[in-house]
């Protein structure tokens, strides 16, 4: 388990919505770009990072209960997608790591990367 101030520290992470969330702890993590991968991924208190910038990755977050997105490589969403992730009460970091060493860094801090495929 991590709290996301940990998250972001780690990651050399931005801060760009949820700043008040910094104290939630985040016990599993799910690392893709399809969108459809991530909603076979069902755990309670996730970071999901991707690299695929746009408003659907912030409506699936919110379908699947993910509190947290990390965008990596660098990416940052548009205003309206962080408009969209503060109204749904997601937290947003941005990293310049790419994907497989952010999940890399997460596995090796002890977050867990189990899903409904274990």
């Amino acid at each position: 388990m991590l709290k996301v101030r940990e998250i972001v520290k780690i990651l050399d992470a931005e801060i760009l919505a949820g700043e008040d969330q910094l104290d939630m702890e985040i016990y599993s993590g799910c690392g893709a770009d399809l969108m459809s991968d991530v909603m076979a991924f069902v755990k309670e208190s996730v970071i999901l990072c991707t690299g695929l910038v746009n408003p659907q990755v912030v409506r699936t977050a919110e379908m699947m209960d993910i509190k947290v997105i990390c965008f990596v490589r660098g990416k940052v969403p548009g205003d309206a997608i962080l408009e969209l992730a503060k109204e749904k009460g997601i937290t947003i970091l941005s990293t310049k790591h790419p994907l497989f060493i952010t999940c890399g860094m997460l596995y090796s801090a002890g977050i867990q990367g189990r899903g409904v495929w274990d």
